[in-house]
């Protein structure tokens, strides 16, 4: 009894009382404790030293790789102990016009995440606060005209080089994206854009589709908002595949004057929203527009001399797009519902002389089922307004995506319109004004298996050409002139009625088959209005002076 006592009192430490196996223990827990945190300080002062030749090895490194660009890095951080990497200080510089930089990124930083570790990945997670981007007209224009192609320009690389970790998910915060075309004053400008992806290198869901999630949302031109849900699949060849739901709400239109301009259109105000969805990838591109809506748009078409050339090459590259994707089944084109309601749209003819505009005010517009597959049926439009101001207008059509060319059913009515809000059309082609009286306007086309039939039936009511108060400063060969037109109007006029009345039947083959049912139905307005109806009225002048 006496030895087993003396036994338990060896296995004690005699000053604490604690079993000597319990002190040894804590003893080399303490041992590894401090050896581990003496690495830590160690590797978190050698980080520090590093700073300098790693940021100097990435930026030699990156440039090395870019092929048109640059890039240059004012700081650069690699946390050994936990595995973070910071950049500070990032802007990437296009060559041939590196002020202003294509993009400034303040502050990123990247770390290693733990989550994917779980699935056997080293890989990152990377936040980017305040992300500038800003490109010109000048810049963009630069790369358009690069023989490089934009997937061998070195990106992967450098982005590889910036960040040694794999990138897996990754989330941008209150990015700003600036777009500056010839207005310095009317920048397109997107703010406040977050965008937040993850899962890029498919370490979780592999056999998913698309199994990386992704979203947007920004502010667009100060009041506008955009917004994207979805998933994608960042590893697809030859590109990555992107598939969600879009929607844009109450874009000012103004922003897009610079940028229309260069097909013509002069956009002065009107607000876009716009909601559906998207799928594109390797096999597969389609865009559904569930509404389009644009409320008080303002816009122009601009023909000139100067850009006529221009003009006839970007319909032909329509036509022949056009052409390319009807009915192709990995293509899928349709807007269920678009919609104008407010709107003023017309035609500006700066080659006439004088120049003028044609337009219809107070425009309702509404087309249903628009897509690029002839099984899904005709797509169906309404529109009223006022032509030029005053004249009450009513259209109708079907038209069908061209299977053997363009297909469409078109009615129109104009009534009463003023033919005094008409006369820069008159001093254009017959050089006389109209004082009074009323323009009406018929017509029933029919585009099919490349032939056009139907009928235009245009009236002048009450014309009254000369008005002695009105004329009194003209020269009195042209108020001759313009009496000589009154008195044709008179000779020409249904009597009980009192209209001038003609009808222009149409029928024979579309001239341009492969052209789209938009260029035909372009062609017939400016074909039938312009070189029939109006020369017509002023080659009865010219017969009547004979």
């Amino acid at each position: 009894m006496a030895e087993q006592n003396n036994s338990e009192d060896n296995s004690k430490d005699h000053v604490s009382g604690k079993p000597v196996g319990e002190q040894r223990f804590k003893k080399a827990l303490l041992w590894v404790f401090s050896i581990l945190l003496f690495v830590a300080v160690v590797l978190y002062v050698a980080s520090f030293f590093l700073d300098e030749p790693l940021r100097r090895y990435t930026e030699k490194t990156a440039n090395k790789h870019l092929k048109g660009y640059s890039i240059s890095l004012s700081g650069m951080h690699l946390q050994l102990v936990g595995g973070t990497v910071t950049l500070d200080g990032l802007k990437v510089l296009q060559d041939a016009h590196p002020v202003p930089p294509i993009a400034v990124i303040p502050n990123a930083k990247g770390s290693i995440s733990w989550r994917d570790l779980l699935y056997g990945r080293v890989v990152a997670t990377i936040g980017i606060d305040r992300p500038m981007m800003h490109i010109d007209l000048q810049q963009l224009k630069s790369e358009t005209a690069s023989k490089e192609k934009l997937k061998d320009r070195g990106w992967q690389e450098a982005i590889e080089a910036v960040s040694p970790l794999k990138i897996n998910n990754f989330v941008i915060r209150n990015a700003s994206v600036t777009y500056v075309d010839k207005d310095a004053g009317k920048p397109l400008h997107l703010t406040n854009l977050n965008i937040t992806a993850g899962n890029i290198r498919n370490v979780r869901g592999k056999n998913k589709v698309y199994p990386s999630s992704l979203h947007m949302d920004t502010v667009i031109f100060g009041s506008g908002r955009g917004q994207f849900d979805g998933n994608a699949n960042f590893l697809s060849q030859p590109v990555p595949g992107i598939k969600g739901t879009f929607k844009l709400e109450e874009v000012p239109l103004d922003y897009f004057k610079p940028v229309a301009s260069h097909i013509n259109l002069s956009v002065r105000k009107g607000v876009l929203s716009l909601s559906g969805n998207m799928e594109y990838s390797p096999t597969i591109a389609g865009v559904q527009v569930k509404d389009l809506q644009f409320k008080g748009l303002e816009m122009d078409y601009v023909h000139s001399a100067a850009t006529a050339k221009a003009e006839k090459k970007r319909a032909k590259k329509v036509g022949k797009a056009a052409g390319k994707v009807s009915n192709k089944p990995e293509i899928q084109l349709r807007i269920d519902r678009m919609r104008l309601t407010g709107s003023n749209i017309g035609v500006i003819n700066k080659d006439a002389d004088p120049p003028y505009r044609v337009f219809i005010a107070e425009t309702d517009f509404s087309m249903t089922n628009l897509t690029n597959h002839f099984i899904e049926g005709p797509a169906k439009a309404e529109l009223s307004g006022k032509f030029m101001g005053s004249g009450i207008t009513k259209a109708s059509a079907e038209f069908r995506p061209e299977k053997n060319g363009p297909d469409l059913d078109l009615q129109v009515k104009i009534e009463d319109t003023r033919l005094k809000d008409m006369n820069d059309l008159f001093r254009a082609y017959g050089n006389f004004d109209v004082s009074a009286g009323f323009f009406l306007f018929y017509a029933d086309i029919h585009v099919r298996n490349d032939r056009v039939s139907g009928y235009l039936k245009p009236l002048f009511k009450d014309i009254k050409v000369y008005d002695r108060r009105r004329d009194q400063e003209k020269t009195v060969f042209h108020k001759l002139y313009e009496m000589l037109v009154g008195g044709v109007a008179n000779l020409l006029e249904n009597r009980p009625r009192e209209e001038v009345a003609t009808v222009v039947d149409i029928a024979g083959p579309v001239t341009k088959p492969q052209t789209s049912t938009w260029q035909v139905l372009a062609q017939l307005v400016t074909n039938a209005f312009f070189k029939a109806i109006l020369p017509g009225f002023e080659r009865e002048v010219t017969s009547a002076s004979r």
